[in-house]
């Protein structure tokens, strides 16, 4: 199949940043198989359901072809399932666009289909909570054989190595 003839969801509600979509590259550069394993899905029109930043990966990998295999039709779904499966597909991935949520989505579908909503008072709140933040690191290091244990331990958690060691320091 020719990547150029499946289109990015216009409406996409998720974002994957920089430091996830380099890993995200990274994997389907090392390992493209994976895509047969986890196809990204879309519609008739060829607009994709589930999978956009595998879409924009690839895109940015240089694939002009892709394997049929890592393309799943969804022709017989519903305008309704469609955008059940939007969300439900990325439930536990990545961060969401909340403008984008909050524009084209209903809140009780959202939470029915296992999105967690912050609550906000007001739509400053909302938009405070967009604006990016300025980001500090603290690099660690570890003697080999501590890394390995470190590294597999925050692997294990699902939540992302900064938000386990801020709820290691209790401040969640």
């Amino acid at each position: 199949m020719k990547l150029k003839d499946i289109k990015p969801n216009p409406n996409n509600p998720r974002v994957l940043r920089d430091d996830k979509f380099q890993k995200l590259k990274k994997s389907i550069a090392e390992f493209p198989k994976m895509l047969s394993l986890r196809p990204m899905v879309i519609d008739e029109n060829n607009v994709v359901l589930g999978g956009n930043m595998r879409l924009r990966a690839l895109q940015e990998l240089g694939f002009n072809d892709i394997d049929e295999a890592w393309v799943k039709r969804s022709s017989d779904l519903t305008e309704e399932e469609k955008k059940r499966f939007i969300i439900a597909d990325n439930v536990a991935f990545g961060e969401w666009d909340w403008d984008t949520l909050a524009n084209d989505w209903e809140v009780v579908d959202l939470e029915a289909w296992g999105l967690d909503i912050p609550q906000f008072d007001t739509v400053e709140e909302l938009e405070a909570s967009e604006e990016k933040e300025e980001m500090n690191v603290i690099e660690l290091k570890f003697y080999n054989k501590d890394y390995k244990i470190v590294k597999e331990k925050l692997n294990s958690i699902s939540m992302s190595p900064e938000m386990a060691v801020l709820k290691l320091l209790g401040v969640e």
